[in-house]
């Protein structure tokens, strides 16, 4: 019997010869990238003086943040004696004139600003505007000549699986350099909700937050901002704002100060399975209105609470995540055609887009109240009308409150105590009586879609009864 062996020889040389060589590009490039450095005097938020700042002491493990907090810590005694705060980051210099991009967060509470160059010229900076929700900060090189400037490229032409490399100082190692590839485009992330993120696995560590990440054409793409990680260090995933947001941004820091986005006036959340088959959508996608604030653009449009954003001016809304960066980047006083899914039907209606409100903006109330008497129903829970004063405080026109709750499909659904429900199956519920009559007209064994109020912020649930 003859047996035959194949032995198949991979050629390591081919390999290689197939991946991107940086070398050229670097070069290109390096010397448009900056090392930043700061000076400012301890804070009341950081009287110990730590050599860094609380969002990079809350990406430090836990055992860690509570030594460097607690009275062990090397960092103690009245502010006045601490030494002055100083913190290290990347950016780079879009502009022959001096204008850096850098992050927010690199910069913020800065008393003095030096950038490096790669020529190790040290030249000092004024900060000429910042955008927290964003992360983003524009400076101004004094006094700088012949500048080195980046190549800016275009965001919105990535593709997942694109190479991309990165520029920054890690750890103050200036102008090292990583790479890797896009790993998901459009990210939604808790702290920043205009920012549709780049992920990538390019390693990114502290210090090289506000530095550039480029594509193979040598534009800048991104600026990388921020890592998810549980060590305090690099873990395989990281997140840079997309040039084209960041250019946006630039712009109106540089000609107003002042960064205006589009505001809709809607709380929404994510349509998940059941909430997709409650509302006869086919598939899970689009954002679901929990809540419409009372005088926005949203409410004097027709929107309503239980509408489903299918599209925005044209573009499909799959995710929830998606409709805060299209509203952010249309224009104040533009209007936008916005197509929701409404009691199984969709139509579309014309938003003039407002100015988002400054943080801790206006909140819609409307006072009202309801009488009758408690109620309990198969659902497994007990509820009671709603007070005035409570309506009032949570800004809702009806309803009526859970007093308590058994095992059954309302707390399987999530429902609790001191829950305002105020829709059930798209049916309003403004009073005890109402809530009686769509109970009594459920399904049996078909999800149902439930609205609550909870602690002032709206939501839909699932129920089957």
């Amino acid at each position: 019997m003859l047996s035959i062996l194949v032995v198949t020889v991979w050629s390591t040389a081919g390999l290689a010869q197939g991946l991107p060589d940086f070398t050229e590009l670097v070069e290109k490039n390096a010397g448009a990238v900056v090392n930043i450095s700061t000076t400012s005097a301890p804070k009341a938020g950081n009287a110990r003086g730590l050599p860094f700042d609380e969002r990079q002491l809350e990406q430090l493990p836990e055992i860690f943040q509570d030594f460097f907090r607690g009275p062990q810590s090397p960092f103690g005694g009245a502010p006045g004696n601490a030494p002055p705060r100083q913190s290290m980051g990347s950016g780079f210099i879009v502009s022959e004139d001096g204008y850096v991009l850098t992050n927010n967060h690199v910069v913020e509470g800065a008393d003095e600003i030096i950038v490096r160059l790669n020529d190790r010229r040290e030249l000092p900076a004024t900060l000429v505007g910042t955008d927290p929700r964003s992360d983003m900060a524009v400076l101004k090189i004094e006094n700088g000549d012949d500048l080195p400037v980046v190549k800016i490229g275009q965001s919105r032409d990535l593709k997942v699986g694109e190479w991309v490399f990165a520029i920054g100082s890690p750890f103050g190692f200036d102008y090292t350099v990583t790479a890797g590839i896009v790993s998901a485009l459009g990210r939604s992330l808790p702290s920043e909700n205009y920012v549709p993120f780049i992920q990538t696995d390019v390693a990114i560590n502290p210090g090289n937050s506000g530095g550039p990440l480029f594509n193979l054409d040598g534009e800048v793409v991104g600026i990388n901002s921020q890592i998810y990680t549980r060590s305090g260090g690099f873990m395989g995933v990281s997140f840079a704002i997309p040039i084209d947001d960041a250019m946006s941004v630039f712009r109106q820091l540089r000609d107003k100060g002042v960064v205006s986005r589009g505001w809709l006036g809607v709380l929404i959340q994510e349509v998940n399975r059941d909430l997709a088959e409650s509302f006869g959508l086919e598939r899970p996608r689009g954002a679901l209105v929990a809540e419409v604030m009372a005088d926005s653009p949203a409410q004097q449009a027709g929107l309503q609470a239980g509408d489903i954003v299918l599209s925005y001016d044209g573009e499909p809304v799959e995710l929830s995540s998606d409709l805060p960066p299209m509203v952010g980047r249309t224009p104040v006083g533009e209007t936008a055609r916005v197509g929701v899914l409404r009691s199984g039907k969709m139509i579309e209606l014309d938003v003039e887009i407002g100015r988002l409100p400054e943080e801790g903006g206006e909140q819609a109330a409307v006072p009202s109240g309801d009488q009758g008497a408690p109620s309990s129903a198969p659902l497994g829970m007990v509820v009671e009308p709603l007070p005035a004063d409570l309506a009032d405080s949570l800004g809702v026109d009806g309803g009526v409150v859970v007093a308590s709750v058994a095992r059954g499909a309302a707390y399987e659904a999530g429902i609790r105590p001191r829950d305002v429900i105020t829709e059930i199956n798209r049916k309003k519920v403004a009073s005890v009586e109402d809530f009686r009559e769509v109970v009594r007209a459920l399904p049996d064994g078909k999800a149902v879609s439930v609205r609550v109020v909870r602690q002032g912020r709206a939501l839909y649930l699932v129920m089957k009864p």
